[in-house]
């Protein structure tokens, strides 16, 4: 086939939606002719890709910035040559590129299908409005008439989502439940710690440095714990909250990393890990948190009803109450002092992951994509 990717963010794989699209984009282009339809200046010129501009946000243009990411322009000249010939459309996100290609894409009588890949409190949060159920509602509610409603099929991350979303549009959808899918390179592997690490208990945390993340109460956490002096916390990432975390950690008597890893390194240092704590208490899969018991970590979650991660913990004494630091130290001492029930445990973990392998995912969103196009083409 030949398929069209719309990517509205595209650029450094430092982000989980960028990691998914290209994940999709590399195992496709192994049977199919691929397009991708983005803004990201670096695949000018490069075969199979369209680049729109930039989208200009006025004053926001900073903070979109500091995000680590860019928002891609809806260009209709630019879209239209982008669609020629595609035997599918695949749409990454419900912004203005995604939206305005769907609508095109679907006069045209093109298949589409779209990934759900932005829990309606991922932005409401940035606005500091998450809390407020009507404003969730109501985002969920413009992104299915501006994009979702003009689609053949959705691509859910996880049935959490699929459930969350149908629930507040009150109707069903054509809707797949496929996983990211972990990377085969994210395996568990003997990695000894680094030498200056060998004396302490290493805590990984992997993701964005974002409100909803809610590093803040791991930080907590530790100056909490009756190990906090030999804690040490790695936050593998970027975000507008690294200035505020850092001064937060200041209280520690080791001072927390910041730092953003190559796959490779990351690979290593999740194997070397004592622990490993996704804190968020809003995610609409978590595939950090993926990744980590696809090395085998004993991972910590919280119980907040607005994540997925929840889902993933193999035994209920690796949930928290959510933004509850005290209760966060609490687990960390327990499985620190449980060695040999943590071994047991990790076991556990490591088992569970073999059904989120990227090639079988990535397979299974192909299939879909096969799925679609021929129920289109027996419409007509």
């Amino acid at each position: 086939m030949r398929i069209l990717v719309v990517c509205d963010v595209l650029g450094e794989e430092n982000n989980g939606t960028t990691v998914a699209a290209m994940n999709l984009i590399r195992h496709l282009q192994k049977n199919n002719e691929v397009r991708v339809l983005c803004c990201d200046k670096t695949k000018m010129g490069k075969e199979g890709y369209y680049v729109v501009p930039t989208l200009n946000m006025g004053p926001l243009n900073n903070y979109v910035k500091n995000a680590g990411v860019e928002l891609a322009k809806a260009d209709k000249t630019i879209i239209k040559l982008a669609l020629e010939g595609v035997d599918h459309v695949h749409i990454m996100l419900p912004f203005a590129l995604g939206n305005k290609t769907a609508k095109i894409a679907k006069k045209m009588g093109r298949p589409i299908s779209a990934g759900f890949h932005m829990q309606a409190e991922n932005f409401t949060s940035y606005i500091k409005m998450n809390r407020l159920k009507w404003v969730n509602h109501l985002v969920y509610k413009v992104i299915w008439k501006n994009l979702y409603k003009n689609v053949d099929a959705i691509h859910y991350p996880t049935e959490f989502i699929r459930d969350t979303f149908e629930a507040h549009i009150k109707r069903k959808t054509n809707g797949y439940v496929i996983s990211n899918g972990i990377n085969e390179m994210m395996q568990a592997k003997p990695t000894p710690k680094k030498p200056e690490f060998e004396d302490k208990i290493l805590i990984l945390s992997t993701g964005r440095l974002e409100r909803e993340k809610s590093q803040d109460i791991l930080l907590k956490a530790a100056e909490l714990s009756k190990y906090k002096d030999k804690i040490q916390i790695i936050l593998a990432g970027k975000g507008h909250k690294e200035k505020y975390y850092k001064k937060l950690g200041e209280k520690l008597p080791n001072k927390p990393i910041f730092a953003f890893y190559s796959r490779q390194e990351l690979v290593d240092i999740l194997n070397s890990a004592d622990l490993y704590i996704h804190p968020a208490d809003i995610e609409l899969e978590g595939i950090a948190c993926l990744e980590a018991i696809g090395c085998g970590k004993l991972v910590i979650v919280s119980d907040s009803k607005l994540s997925a991660t929840r889902y993933f913990a193999v035994d209920d004494r690796c949930i928290f109450k959510t933004r509850d630091p005290k209760d966060l130290a609490r687990v960390i001492d327990y499985w620190i002092d449980n060695k040999e029930e943590k071994a047991k445990v990790e076991k556990k973990y490591l088992e569970s992951s073999k059904t989120n392998s990227l090639t079988y995912c990535m397979q299974m969103m192909e299939k879909m994509m096969v799925e679609v196009s021929n129920a289109k083409k027996g419409q007509k």
